[in-house]
């Protein structure tokens, strides 16, 4: 059966002249023929989900772990959550919605199990060897661990969904080449080395609504899930003004809604809102700066798609609401406790006796490794572990496991 190329639609309209051309990238590390039916930035977002760490998102923590219930968000559900926003921003802005999915989609792959806490946990151990870092993480997911392809390491994404996703926050280093958030990881420094990310430059803007859907999607879900779980109260929401008027806006509306609607009307009207606070001072800057390139973006020497200083200010709010109440309360913290134990007691275990990672990909050739070779490979296989799969683990090396629930 034969098609015609000429005819075939790609999803999307016209582009705006500052937004990623997906006929226009600046290629792979390894050179691939393209394809007749999709786009590059199609492939990548087919590739990233096509892999099995995109999977295991599905059993990774959010905040609320998995044994505490069904419905409370995984790492993947946010990650759905956070690609669903930034196509809906790509698409008002008139970017290539392919990219900003795909960047959304790839951002939180180096994640460990349990969350924050786990990170936090194999930064500690990995310290003397130049720590853990999820986004270098992710990084070298993509770029070394995935091993699906019989011609390269990793998915070969194109430069611009790689920029993406390691300066989706906004540039690693100043012109002068000092870290803007402190040392640059190595993993990043070494896969710039031989494809350089420009990391002194903005993202795309794709890449920038990306990182701003990431925190409209889990400052409203976490609040869900916070008042799910009991530790946030509707009283408590009225500490921030900004979610007191939502809720009155709706109790008005609907007098004597039940709770479970009730939430979901403050949630949708949530992000809502800051979708559209976004759009508008995306627009307005764009007014200012009037970028003709991607290029021009680039080198804006400033974000693009982000809040205004009104929705800033509630955004830190949010944020301090979530810290005091959910992420810092004693049952949180507990689970945290022993959570970071079972992370730490894996590190130490194959270290010792780096054997008893039985899946990992170089079994073979890791017990005459050095000590620093050993202990990133350790890191990677503990990364790629999942909440259930670690805990699993645990309770084969060891008499006690840390009690989760």
């Amino acid at each position: 059966m034969t098609f015609d190329r000429q005819a075939l639609g790609f999803g999307y309209g016209q582009h705006a002249a500052f937004a990623s051309d997906p006929w226009a990238t600046r290629g792979r590390l390894h050179a691939e023929a393209g394809s007749p039916t999709r786009s590059d930035f199609q492939r990548d977002r087919d590739r990233i989900v096509h892999t099995t760490a995109f999977r295991r998102l599905k059993h990774k923590t959010q905040v609320f772990i998995a044994a505490d219930g069904d419905h409370y968000r995984t790492r993947l559900t946010h990650t759905i959550e956070v690609a669903q926003i930034a196509r809906a921003l790509a698409r008002a802005l008139k970017l290539d919605e392919d990219l900003a999915e795909g960047v959304a989609l790839v951002h939180d792959f180096g994640h460990t199990p349990f969350g924050h806490t786990g990170e936090d946990a194999l930064h500690e151990v990995l310290e003397p060897y130049g720590g853990f870092d999820h986004n270098a993480q992710s990084l070298r997911i993509v770029t070394k661990l995935e091993r699906r392809y019989a011609e390269f390491d990793g998915l070969n994404l194109t430069w611009e969904s790689l920029e993406g996703l390691v300066k989706h926050n906004g540039p690693l280093m100043t012109a002068a080449g000092e870290g803007t958030r402190g040392p640059v990881p190595q993993p990043i420094l070494d896969y710039c080395a031989i494809h350089d990310l420009e990391l002194a430059s903005f993202a795309s803007l794709e890449a920038q609504v990306a990182a701003i859907a990431d925190d409209i999607a889990y400052n409203t879900h976490d609040i869900d899930d916070g008042l799910r779980a009991g530790y946030l109260t509707f009283p408590m929401l009225e500490e921030v003004p900004f979610l007191a008027r939502l809720m009155r806006e709706v109790h008005d509306r609907y007098p004597g809604l039940e709770s479970s609607r009730f939430t979901h009307e403050i949630m949708r009207r949530q992000i809502t809102a800051m979708v559209e606070d976004v759009i508008g001072v995306a627009q307005a800057r764009l007014r200012e700066i009037r970028p003709q390139s991607v290029g021009e973006v680039r080198q804006a020497g400033r974000v693009i798609a982000t809040f205004s200083e009104e929705m800033s200010e509630t955004d830190r709010q949010i944020k301090h609401l979530l810290m005091t109440r959910i992420y810092r309360h004693p049952e949180v913290m507990r689970v945290r406790q022993g959570a970071a134990s079972i992370v730490t007691d894996l590190y130490r275990a194959f270290m010792a006796d780096p054997l008893l990672m039985k899946e990992h990909y170089w079994i073979d050739q890791i017990v005459g490794m050095s000590e620093p070779a050993r202990a990133r490979h350790v890191g990677d296989y503990l990364a790629g572990m999942t909440d259930t799969f670690a805990i699993s683990a645990h309770r084969r090396l060891f008499d006690h496991t840390p009690d989760l629930r």
